[in-house]
């Protein structure tokens, strides 16, 4: 049985994308079965090089425009919050560099449509992707696993962008962090016990390197450290009982 849905607003936050943004538009969906009307909203996180003039040219539905950059985060949740604003009953969250395949919109939103889920992440499969070194396959397995054991929920692609809100779930996670949504989030539902799923997506061919981090080693330290505060929100004495109990361990320890 499907869950009534009258709006989709497929939300794309972008940075200097003027050289992809317009394919990422052409390849969005403007009608979807199950859903009355699909819109299409952009995030222009103080772009530089003619974004906006991109996203008007290319038939977005409404663009929000920040005067400077703050980030991914709260771009993300700059657009989510105007979505809820403009009636949404699902969002979905896109990159603009066209990483993803527009057409797996429907295979994202199926599961709310169907009332099996809240919020559903696309996995991307990142152990099969080319594009990935062998570091970065190893990183995102571990760190995927990592979030899954915070959060209590079975998502496989835990960085991945492309994922689908229904409206519950967009009023009830908040993000905190100023660097990256998607691990955040994750864990936010499954503390909050909403129902978590993820599809399998396909990806286009890479056209640019990340803009999210100068370097491996400062995207895993703030991973981690973004994981670690917002598991600390909700599960406080575990993680002081281990903290402290580690520095008494060590405090006690026999000197040599």
């Amino acid at each position: 049985m499907f869950v009534a849905c009258h709006k989709l607003i497929i939300q794309v936050p972008c940075f200097n994308e003027a050289d992809h943004l317009a394919a990422t538009l052409a390849d969005l969906p403007r009608s979807v079965a199950g859903v009355d009307h699909v819109e299409i909203l952009v995030v222009d996180d103080g772009s530089t090089d003619g974004t906006a003039s991109i996203a008007r040219e290319c038939g977005a539905d409404y663009l929000l425009r920040f005067p400077n950059n703050r980030g991914l985060a709260r771009a993300f949740t700059a657009g989510v919050d105007a979505c809820l604003r403009l009636g949404a009953d699902i969002i979905v969250n896109t990159d603009a560099d066209n990483q993803y395949a527009g057409a797996d919109v429907v295979k994202l939103i199926r599961p709310i449509l169907e009332g099996k889920a809240e919020m559903v992440v696309g996995d991307r499969n990142p152990s099969a992707l080319k594009q990935f070194s062998r570091l970065k396959r190893w990183l995102q397995y571990y760190g995927s696993f990592a979030v899954r054991t915070l959060s209590g929920t079975d998502v496989p692609d835990a960085t991945s962008g492309f994922r689908a809100f229904s409206r519950n779930a967009a009023l009830r996670l908040n993000v905190i962090s100023d660097f990256t949504y998607t691990l955040e989030t994750i864990i936010q539902a499954g503390k909050k016990r909403l129902p978590v799923t993820h599809v399998p997506i396909t990806t286009n061919s890479p056209r640019r390197s990340s803009q999210l981090f100068s370097s491996t080693w400062s995207y895993v330290k703030r991973s981690a450290s973004t994981m670690l505060r917002i598991y600390a929100l909700y599960e406080p004495l575990k993680v002081f009982s281990y903290l402290g109990g580690s520095m008494i361990a060590f405090g006690t320890a026999p000197c040599c």
